[in-house]
This record gives C-alpha cells, sequence and structure tokens, in this order.
C-alpha cells in the first residue's frame, strides 16, 4: 500500500489548482498555432505547484489524548477517529489475538447486547467501526451524540460475550482452514515471516493451533491493556468547529482512564547473507504464485522514501506502463500482472515484487525478476520513464486532496511519526526534484540483488526448477502459514490402508467386526437429507436435498428460494449435471461412459465401500498432524478427481477430505470437514459440514434426515 494512499485534503485548493492548470494549457496551446514542437524531446516540467493546506486545530486532554480537528462544513458530516499509539506486542504461541479482540469489540457491551449496538447504529445510519488500533464512528451532524454515546459504550465496556467469542472464533477456524488452499494467503503469509521471521510482531501469523489457545480472558485482558488515552489520538473531521470538538472531547473522553501505551522497539527484519529460496506447496496448481521480497532499514519520513517510491513505482508500483509489466506481462506473455510494492512503517519497511505465472515459465520468471532488480541497480532509468511516473505520483496526491479527511491525517501522521510540519505542503516540490541520479543511488543503497527471499507457492513438480537460484543450493519449506517444514512427509503407519477402511466402517455403523458393518451397511436402503447451507460471505439460506437410494442411486439438488440452482443425478447406468450459468442460462452435462463407470464405483452409501470392495484403487499416505489432531491419509483418484479422506487416529471416524481437480485449466481444491455425528438406523451420519471451494466457504447443517423411507424412481429420472 502506497504511503500517501489513504491521505486527504480539502477540495477547494485543488479547484484553484485545476483552473491555474488549464489556463497554462490554453496559453499553451494558441502557441502551437504558430510554433513547430520538436517531439524528439521530452518536455521539460515546470516548477511543483505549491500546496497550501490549511493547518487543523490542535489541543490535548489532561489523560493524555491529542485531538486534531478538521473543520469541513461542506456536507452536514461529522467522523471521528480514535487512534491508539501502542507498539505491536509480540503473541508468540497465541498469534492473532490482537485480530481476535478488534473482531470481537462490536460483539457487545455491559449496557448492549450486539444486537442493540447494530439497531442503534443503524437507526442513526451510522458507521462503526473497529479494529485492535482503534474505533471509527461517522454520522450525521445532527445525530453525534447517539453516535458518540455507542463509541463511548465499546470504548469503554465491550464485554466480549462466551458465545460471540465462540462464533467468532469459528469464523477464524473457517478463514484458516480457507487459506490452505489459497495461493494468495499462502504466498503472502510466507513473504512475512521470510521477511520478519524472529522476534518480530510482523512476522507472528495465526494458525490454528495459535487459535486454539486463546482465550475469551486473553481477550478481555488485551483489551484492557490496549485502550488508553495516553499518547492515542482522536481526529475529527467534518461539520464541526473548535468549541464543538472540545464540547465533545471534554464531555466523552475526558474522564477516561488507563495505563501508559505500550512501547518497544524491533529489529528491522532478516537479511540474507545469499539468495534464499522458500517452497510452499500447493498441490495441483498448474501456476507458480513467485514472491520476491527483502527488508529496508527506513522509517515513514525517512529523507529516502520519496525517492524509493519513485524507484518502486518505475519497476512496478501500478499500471501497464512499468518494468515488470512490460517485461512479463507484455513482451512475455508469462502473466496477467506483475506488480511492486513498497510499505514503509513504524516497526518495518520491506520491498516486495510479485505475480502468477505457469508453472513451466516458474525459473525463466525468477531469472527476469532478478534482472529487473539488477538492471535498476545498474543503469540509470530513463528520462520519459521517470517523468511518466512522477507525475502519475503527482496526480495520485493531488486526488487524495479531494478527501475531506487529508488535513487531519496529515497532522496525525506528523505527530506521530515526528515529520517536519511542512512535509506535505513541500511534497509535490521534493517529488518534482527526484532525479535519475537518485534513483539509482537509492537503488544501490536499498537494493542488493544477491540477497533476496524467493518465495514460490505451487506444484511440486517446480521444485527443481527453483533449486538453482538458493544462493546455499538448499531450498526451505514453509507451510501455509509461514511455518518452516519438510517437504511433505507423512508419520509411518501401524495398520494397512485395509485395515484403516475396514476400522471407520466398523466406527461408522458403531459395528467391532467388519462382517456385522457390513451387514448394517446393507439394511439401508435409502437416504432422504435436506441441509441448510449458508454462504460466510453472504447472509442467503439455501438448501440441499440429496437421495440416495441403494445400490448406487443418487440426485443432488441446491435450490435458494425454491429456485434450482444446481442439479445432479445419477441412477447406475448414466447421470447428468445441470447448473445455472453466469449469464441465467441453464448449462447441462452429460456422463461420458468412462465416468458412469467410475462414478458407480463410488455411488455406495459410502464411498469407502468402492475402495474396501477393490473397485478403485487407494493408498495409505501415512499419518498426518492437522489441527493438534493425528489421522490416516488415503488417497485415490476417479474421475480426474483426486480426494484425501483423513481419519482419526483414535477413533476411525472421517473428519476431513480434501479434493483436487481443475477446471478450466485452474486447479480447484474443496475442504470439507465433518462434526456433530449422530446416529440414524444404526449408522453414524455428520450433521454440520464446513466446505471450501478455493476462498469461498459455506456451513452445512442438517435439517431433516430419513433413513428407508421410499423415495420415488422420479428422483432419477434423466
Amino acid at each position: 500500500m502506497s504511503y500517501f494512499e489513504s491521505q486527504n485534503q480539502s477540495i477547494s485548493k485543488f479547484k484553484k489548482m485545476k483552473k491555474l492548470i488549464i489556463a497554462i494549457l490554453l496559453a499553451f496551446t494558441s502557441t502551437c498555432n504558430f510554433a513547430q514542437l520538436d517531439r524528439s524531446k521530452a518536455p521539460t516540467p515546470g516548477p511543483a505547484p505549491e500546496i497550501n493546506i490549511g493547518e487543523p486545530q490542535v489541543f490535548e486532554l489532561d489523560n493524555g489524548l491529542k485531538v486534531i480537528l478538521s473543520s469541513n462544513h461542506r456536507q452536514p458530516k461529522v467522523s471521528i477517529n480514535l487512534v491508539l499509539t501502542s507498539s505491536p506486542r509480540l503473541e508468540k504461541d497465541k498469534a492473532g489475538l490482537s485480530e481476535m479482540m478488534g473482531s470481537l469489540l462490536l460483539s457487545g457491551t455491559s449496557n448492549r447486547d450486539k444486537d442493540q449496538l447494530d439497531n442503534e447504529k443503524d437507526f442513526i445510519g451510522a458507521t462503526l467501526s473497529a479494529s485492535s488500533d482503534g474505533i471509527y464512528l461517522s454520522c450525521l451532524t445532527k445525530h453525534i451524540g447517539t453516535g458518540l454515546e455507542l463509541m463511548k459504550d465499546v470504548m469503554r465496556n465491550a464485554s466480549f460475550p462466551e458465545s460471540e467469542f465462540e462464533r467468532i472464533k469459528k469464523q477464524f477456524e473457517s478463514g484458516l482452514a480457507s487459506a490452505k488452499t489459497n495461493a494468495s494467503t499462502m504466498a503472502t503469509n510466507a513473504v512475512y515471516r521470510s521477511v520478519f521471521p524472529k522476534n518480530h510482531p510482523y512476522g507472528e501469523i495465526m494458525t490454528p493451533k495459535s487459535l486454539s489457545k486463546i482465550t475469551r480472558q486473553d481477550v478481555v485482558d488485551f483489551y484492557k491493556e490496549q485502550f488508553t488515552p495516553s499518547g492515542s489520538y482522536l481526529v475529527i473531521v467534518g461539520d464541526i468547529n473548535i468549541e464543538g470538538a472540545k464540547k465533545i472531547a471534554n464531555g466523552y473522553f475526558a474522564d477516561w482512564e488507563g495505563g501508559v501505551p505500550f512501547e518497544k522497539e524491533y529489529n528491522e527484519g532478516f537479511f540474507p547473507e545469499s539468495n534464499r529460496v522458500i517452497f510452499v506447496e500447493k498441490p495441483g496448481a498448474v501456476q507458480s504464485n513467485i514472491s520476491i521480497a527483502f527488508s529496508i532499514s527506513m522509517k515513514p519520513g525517512d529523507e529516502d522514501q520519496i525517492k524509493l517510491s519513485v524507484l518502486n513505482k518505475i519497476l512496478g508500483g501500478g499500471g501497464f506502463g512499468t518494468r515488470l509489466m512490460q517485461n512479463l506481462r507484455e513482451d512475455k506473455a508469462w502473466t496477467y500482472g506483475a506488480y511492486s510494492n513498497l510499505s514503509v512503517n513504524r516497526y518495518g519497511s520491506w520491498i516486495v515484487a510479485s505475480g502468477s505465472f505457469r508453472n513451466s515459465v516458474t525459473d525463466s520468471t525468477i531469472t527476469e525478476l532478478l534482472n529487473e532488480f539488477q538492471r535498476i541497480t545498474d543503469d540509470f532509468v530513463t528520462e520519459e520513464e521517470l517523468e511518466l511516473n512522477k507525475a502519475s505520483m503527482a496526480g495520485s496526491f493531488a486526488r487524495s486532496l479531494e478527501q475531506p479527511r487529508t488535513v487531519a491525517n496529515f497532522a496525525l501522521n506528523i505527530f506521530r511519526n515526528e515529520l517536519p510540519s511542512d512535509y506535505y505542503q513541500t511534497y509535490l516540490q521534493k517529488l518534482n526534484a527526484v532525479s535519475k541520479k537518485d534513483v539509482i543511488d537509492v537503488a544501490k543503497k536499498y537494493i542488493t540483488p544477491n540477497n533476496l527471499n524467493i518465495i514460490v507457492v505451487g506444484n511440486p513438480e517446480v521444485v527443481d526448477l527453483i533449486l538453482p537460484f538458493d544462493g546455499d543450493g538448499e531450498i526451505e519449506y514453509f507451510d501455509a502459514f509461514g511455518n518452516p517444514t519438510s517437504s511433505k512427509t507423512y508419520l509411518p503407519s501401524e495398520i494397512s490402508k485395509e485395515e484403516v477402511i475396514e476400522n471407520y466402517l466398523m466406527a461408522v455403523t458403531q459395528t467391532n467386526t467388519i462382517e456385522k458393518a457390513n451387514k448394517a451397511i446393507s439394511k439401508i436402503k435409502s437416504v432422504e437429507q435436506t441441509m441448510s447451507i449458508k454462504f460466510q460471505q453472504a447472509p442467503a439460506e439455501f438448501i440441499m436435498k440429496s437421495y440416495f437410494v441403494a445400490p448406487y442411486s443418487r440426485m443432488t439438488v441446491v435450490e435458494l428460494n425454491e429456485r434450482v440452482l444446481q442439479k445432479e443425478v445419477f441412477n447406475g447406468k448414466a447421470g447428468r449435471s445441470q447448473r445455472i450459468s453466469q449469464t441465467g442460462a441453464l448449462d447441462r452435462k452429460e456422463l461420458t461412459p468412462e465416468e458412469v463407470e467410475n462414478k458407480r464405483k463410488l455411488s455406495g452409501l459410502f464411498p469407502e465401500l468402492g475402495l474396501q470392495c477393490g473397485g478403485v484403487e487407494f493408498t495409505l499416505l501415512g499419518i498426518d498432524e492437522v489441527n493438534n489432531g493425528k489421522f490416516y491419509v488415503i488417497e485415490y483418484t476417479s474421475n480426474d478427481i483426486t480426494t484425501r479422506a483423513y481419519y482419526d487416529v483414535n477413533t476411525f471416524m472421517k473428519k476431513q477430505t480434501e479434493s483436487l481437480t481443475v477446471v478450466d485449466d485452474e486447479p480447484q481444491n474443496t475442504v470439507v470437514t465433518y462434526s456433530n455425528f449422530k446416529e440414524h438406523k444404526g449408522i453414524l451420519f455428520p450433521e454440520k459440514n464446513v466446505q471450501f471451494m478455493g476462498s469461498a466457504g459455506f456451513d452445512s447443517t442438517l435439517k431433516e434426515i430419513k433413513v428407508n423411507k421410499k423415495i420415488s424412481k422420479d428422483k432419477f429420472a434423466l
């Protein structure tokens, strides 16, 4: 994220600047009617315009809370942003605690439960959001009193109800399960852990294990430590004058008490002695997600920051004209996009270049990325690319001035980062003054092309391609959450693959011999289930109805408001799938004879019956540790879908499946977890499923099940 991306300012000054620019352009146009342009030379840039930023009004309360006011009366709205300034804490084996606390802040107070908070906020049309770093309120001026009562209640009296704690924890668990199939999330985690590996909060990533250790009391304790007025800022923007701001500050915040903010300095990150290659496995991936990242020694407001921002913009900081896009997309056609990003923060700064590329060009892409880092340190950038990118940055800065929060945010950054008082007023002059020599100087100072972290998320087949880039000739392996691991290995199993399947069938039928298990299964002639499906990204409720008639007939239909969205039918001899496309049309697909044959083998009451009878080849990979549990892992392939099933080593119940297929030349991972097993006619069925397809997740809850009830043959008509 650009350092100035979130900055804003009054539009009136910018309008005056636009009028001046238009006048100059008109004069220039009339001159062109009489003079011949020399198009072989780039135009000489004029002097940067002065930015006249109005001074915010600042005062401080006795409890140490500093108030920054930026009045703007164009709209009858006021926003109030409470910004906490404690340093990030090391959370160690409870990584994710601060994120958990921030997500729970609006879950209720000692005076209002979550529904009351939501209803009162919605009644006045307010925006109220919160994180571990503060609380933000925005509403109409006439409702500011009501809004502040809600804000104050959250700030002082957040109660973190146990029920909400468990609900939010479940949401995080689902998100972490999704992370294992999302290449971008895996790459981001690996970048943070490679750049900030030890004793740095930026290198701490929430994992299923760390989440399981976070208790409600941990959240409460963190909240009490974090929310303190001393050293914090109250940024007020909008339709309010200084007298009104003082009334708000004194009326709602002056009696707020707390300890001193937490302060700690951290290391600047890890600087490898040679190029370091890190691989994160994503089975079946047809693209490699490649990132090259490295730490830099820089704080906000550093004299080199604007120069380095220009370098980053030229290298890959947005737009089709950057070097990375021109090389890797326009020239080579290896990717849809390749970008670089400069992050300058108080506690650590870094640069990263990244993109997704075909497996076959993984090594070639890394070579080109390294060449681009080398090239920008060896040669001067051209005058044309320098001026074009500086103009783009100036335009972005100018557009940011249209937002009314700009002046207040500028003041906040000046105070927090101890910047010169005219830092933003002179920004365009400093940007305009950046020369080709400045760019190559900062390139040589901050980029060392042989001391980089090269992170690849992808298919194990590319490992041999990336090995030569490691300075020590030995690749490091990270898991999905950035934890160092080895190449994927499984613990040895003390039982055979056949015994795993037999034990599962005995467990699910609650019997003690495989003969009894098979007999119990043979008694199940039909199963009809109705499940409620709720996507985590949408409030709508879908209904899934499934029908099974022994030995092979199955039908599944998904509906929304009684409209069929998807339907799959298989009668043992033929099959068809149909679904609503994005255009609303009904897409149908008939199963091929080969697909029919393969589907028959796994269409019994349980797919394990097809494994047991030898109809489908399968492998016992060994024992894997997942979410603090140990599981036997069985793998099999049918109709180009590879499935890994996880069976608890103690109960033998199947708790998870991972399926991999390729759709439209893209790998699609589906992860399903099963829980809340209940007995129906002697068989244990899961009443709760959580499923992820890529980053999309949904929860399925069993509403009704009927076993051995008559099901019409019409259900399986094609």
